[in-house]
């Protein structure tokens, strides 16, 4: 059993300027919430914003990039951020969800100025799944200075299926054009949906849809 006297042990602290394979594992971890990496072993300055991304939305302290036993233990047991495996389902409360994005600098927008899931005029985080809600924060380092505006959640109104705004996996953004180019010049192109969206695919599995006023992005992580 790896408890406390155990697991302090296994640590490999790692920190911008690093490499080797202990990096590559965390931008593993980090991608399965919608970082984006390169999975190269080299702690870079792209990695160093998505880790501290990761520190805030789990609410550790400080918030230094330094991936230490906390960090770590945070990343492999699902909290603060979620991977497919097993906490990937944890849905989160509007408050929740809100108080994530607008922390990351991101902003939400609804023609009827409101967030109740059970109207289509309305933009709402309430079942957003952490997996989509700490992949949303994790594109928001990885655009910097881009402004990100939610334009959809998980109102109803969208279309159905498994991987749908209403099971919480997807989130739609204002098309602007940094956030266009940054999708478009680091993300594969992946086709053509059946409703002519075209289709970028980031390497953590993330799909990116062009949907011609908006993107509609969804989390797979």
């Amino acid at each position: 059993m790896v408890g406390g006297a155990t697991w302090p042990k296994l640590i490999v602290t790692v920190r911008q300027g690093d490499n080797g394979d202990a990096v590559k594992a965390l931008q593993v971890q980090l991608n399965a919430r919608g970082a984006n990496l390169s999975v190269d072993g080299a702690f870079g300055a792209g990695t160093d914003s998505s880790v501290r991304g990761f520190q805030q939305s789990a609410g550790l302290s400080p918030v230094d990039g330094i991936v230490g036993p906390a960090t770590w233990s945070a990343l492999l047991s699902g909290g603060g951020g979620s991977t497919g495996g097993g906490n990937g389902g944890d849905l989160l409360s509007q408050s929740q969800a809100a108080s994530l994005l607008s922390s990351a600098g991101i902003t939400w927008s609804s023609s009827g100025n409101c967030s109740n899931r059970n109207s289509s005029s309305c933009t709402s985080f309430d079942g957003l799944r952490r997996a989509s809600a700490d992949g949303a924060v994790a594109l928001k380092h990885a655009v910097g200075g881009c402004g990100l505006t939610i334009t959809g959640g998980t109102e109803t109104g969208h279309a159905a299926g498994t991987y749908s705004h209403a099971n919480g996996y997807k989130l739609d953004f204002a098309m602007v054009s940094c956030l266009t180019s940054h999708i478009t010049g680091n993300f594969a192109y992946s086709g053509i949906r059946g409703d002519g969206a075209t289709l970028y695919t980031a390497p953590s599995g993330n799909v990116y849809a062009n949907e011609g006023n908006h993107w509609d992005v969804t989390f797979t992580g």
